[in-house]
């Protein structure tokens, strides 16, 4: 599981926004990139190459499941 500590510094590589956990994946909150990161290991995987990019309709239920504006 991801620290909250590790969780409030880090970012999106891309993007520079905030990352929220859902799951096992960090997803930014980027509206523009929508971008996803694995977790291994408990270890973020944060190299964009890596990521993929999350359809509208599903990264904007992720963010209302977090409570998150967009």
């Amino acid at each position: 599981m991801i620290n909250k500590d590790l969780l409030d510094i880090i970012c999106c590589p891309l993007s520079k926004a905030d990352l929220i956990l859902d799951g096992e994946t960090l997803v930014s909150t980027d509206k523009k990139t929508r971008r996803r990161y694995k977790i291994v290991n408990d270890i973020p995987v944060l190299l964009i190459e890596e990521s993929e990019e999350v359809p509208q309709d599903e990264w904007e239920k992720i963010m209302k499941k977090h409570n998150m504006e967009f």
